[in-house]
């Protein structure tokens, strides 16, 4: 099976698809990124079946899920929910859970409490004229107030997982956890675990809930500041951990480059990006 195959888990399980960074300058954080061993795809315009959606993005690509890099363009509803969440703080505000079955997803959040919008159909074209194509299912505002947790069926992962786009000089293979910052986790697990249909665990201090790849942390922003050196104020997503061939060496990347990387192999993201990254070791 291919890797972008790969991509949409088994029947009845879900994984962790991507992490979104929400950023001023899609051009700044690509430099950044490029720096520091990633293949950054091209800038790609965002369209709903209801016509533009106001934002623009870039990504990287990861045998396992990816990292997208998001920037307001319009005066859309949906760019002004973006600009609001930045002005909160700076980095990620998005967690992504990757499904088989959207409307099916759409169903049973509705039946659970979560109220959700009507399933958006997003569209882009991408640098080889292909479309890509995904249905996108999110709580009510208010809902998941972490920032944006949503759904997502890929209906043509081919077009954006290509072979050149996941061959990272860093060794960097794949999404393995997002980090949460709740004032009181195993409530706001509990919640977690009604979106996920899933079974919150003890993990050290945190609360965890796992996927079939890939797994959602949730502490306090004390326990979050400890292990990622910074967290946002609660309720918020802190960062989230990459698997990497070699978590040392790109460690030493990361501090070749100027950034704080502490301990825990966690690495500070600047402005351009906002947030933490936790370096793993790959399965």
């Amino acid at each position: 099976m291919s890797i972008a195959d790969r991509q949409r888990p088994p029947p009845g399980s879900l994984c962790l698809d991507h992490i979104s960074h929400f950023v001023p300058d899609l051009d700044r954080a690509a430099a950044l990124l490029q720096s520091l061993g990633f293949v950054v795809t091209p800038v790609s315009v965002q369209r709903t079946q209801d016509g533009p959606a106001g934002t623009s993005n870039r990504c990287v690509m990861l045998a396992e899920g990816y990292l997208e890099f998001l920037t307001p363009t319009m005066d859309t509803p949906n760019a002004a929910r973006m600009r609001k969440s930045m002005r909160r703080y700076r980095g990620v505000h998005l967690v992504c859970l990757g499904t088989p079955a959207a409307d099916e997803e759409h169903f049973r959040l509705g039946r659970h409490g979560f109220a959700p919008q009507p399933i958006v159909r997003l569209s882009r074209t991408v640098e080889n004229g292909a479309t890509v194509k995904f249905s996108v299912v999110r709580a009510a505002p208010g809902r998941m107030p972490e920032g944006r947790v949503q759904y997502v069926e890929h209906l043509a992962p081919r077009a954006i997982w290509r072979a050149r786009h996941v061959k990272h000089r860093n060794g960097v293979t794949g999404l393995a956890a997002a980090y949460v910052v709740a004032a009181d986790p195993v409530r706001a697990a509990a919640r977690w675990a009604r979106f996920m249909a899933g079974i919150p665990r003890r993990e050290g201090k945190l609360v965890s809930l796992e996927t079939e790849r890939g797994k959602v942390l949730i502490g306090t922003r004390a326990q979050m500041k400890a292990l990622l050196g910074a967290a946002p104020r609660s309720p918020g997503i802190a960062g989230y951990a990459l698997a990497c061939r070699n978590p040392q060496a790109f460690a030493r990347r990361c501090r070749a480059a100027g950034l704080n990387v502490n301990r825990n192999l966690a690495v500070a993201l600047p402005p351009a990006l906002g947030g933490a990254w936790r370096l793993v070791q790959s399965r």
